[in-house]
């Protein structure tokens, strides 16, 4: 119901009115709700990814930023812009379809740049590999960017901000299977992560298969992180930020820190986004910017108050 134009809630329900003529209705339903689902999707497999990222790699500042899979899926976009692709493939057009695939890619590089060594992945070289992922598939966006004209050059910074306002149902509804399935996975496997959080040999002792588990564990949350990202651009702070939280208001336990996560990472970013349109409306201020304002001071706050407790 929040937004720069004001709707009449009864009016955009009635059914006597055609949904062609019913501009109501047209705003809630066509414009206002496909971009909340899409922003609770977003939430949640962000915020689910660094949890997973923190605890595998036993990690603080773990995110999916940590294993370049967002710089991946910049680098794939801004090729897409830059070298002028367009085309569908599956309803997807070209700019998401070269995001995910770049996101894929900087996994993949990832892990055929780390060896498992004694039973597991050495989680400090996997720190390394993905850190330089991470700066080469960003010299290569701003390389790239440079090389772009003035029309270009505006549809890159643009997406490199995120955001949630051009979507639909059909988006919305096709990026739910990957993440699904990812989120899934990793709350069937929570109980091994909670045993690699706290050490992998000790985890190894009590009969995880650690490095399966770590890769399983990495390349899920890579997934769901591939899949929003294509879609709504890099939206930083949220899957490093929102974990903390969680954590310091439930414990690390991953049975239920992934879903309390998921949960409290989409009404986050819902909040940010509902915000980020209506705080200086007609004009939208990239949600990205409203997360790291809200989120930032907010974690600081809670950071405080569990210290002095």
């Amino acid at each position: 119901m929040i937004g720069s134009t004001r709707i009449d809630l009864a009016k955009a329900l009635s059914t006597k009115i055609a949904l062609a003529d019913n501009v109501d209705a047209s705003i809630l339903f066509l414009a206002r709700l496909p971009r909340i689902l899409l922003a609770a999707i977003t939430g949640a497999s962000l915020s689910v990814s660094g949890a997973v990222f923190q605890a595998i790699l036993r990690n603080d500042l773990a995110a999916p930023i940590t294993l370049g899979v967002s710089s991946g899926a910049a680098f794939g976009a801004v090729l897409a812009i830059s070298l002028g692709f367009s085309f569908t493939v599956m309803g997807f057009s070209s700019i998401p379809v070269a995001a995910f695939l770049g996101a894929m890619a900087a996994i993949t590089l990832v892990f055929s740049l780390v060896k498992t060594r004694q039973g597991e992945l050495p989680t400090s070289i996997v720190l390394l590999a993905g850190v330089t992922v991470n700066f080469f598939f960003a010299a290569m966006v701003m390389f790239i960017h440079y090389l772009s004209d003035v029309t270009q050059s505006f549809r890159i910074v643009r997406w490199l901000m995120g955001g949630l306002d051009i979507t639909d149902y059909q988006t919305v509804f096709s990026i739910c299977p990957p993440v699904v399935i990812g989120i899934g996975i990793l709350m069937m496997i929570a109980r091994d992560l909670n045993l690699i959080s706290s050490g992998s040999q000790s985890a190894l002792s009590r009969g995880v298969d650690v490095p399966k588990i770590q890769k399983l564990g990495l390349v899920s949350a890579s997934l769901i992180t591939g899949a929003v990202v294509a879609i709504s651009g890099p939206i930083g702070f949220v899957g490093l930020v929102v974990p903390h939280i969680v954590r310091l208001l439930i414990g690390p336990d991953q049975r239920l820190l992934i879903p309390a996560s998921m949960l409290f990472g989409a009404s986050f970013l819902i909040i940010c986004d509902t915000v980020a349109r209506t705080v200086i409306a007609p004009t939208e201020i990239p949600v990205g910017v409203i997360t790291a304002l809200i989120g930032g001071p907010f974690f600081v706050w809670l950071l405080r108050r569990k210290r002095q407790v």
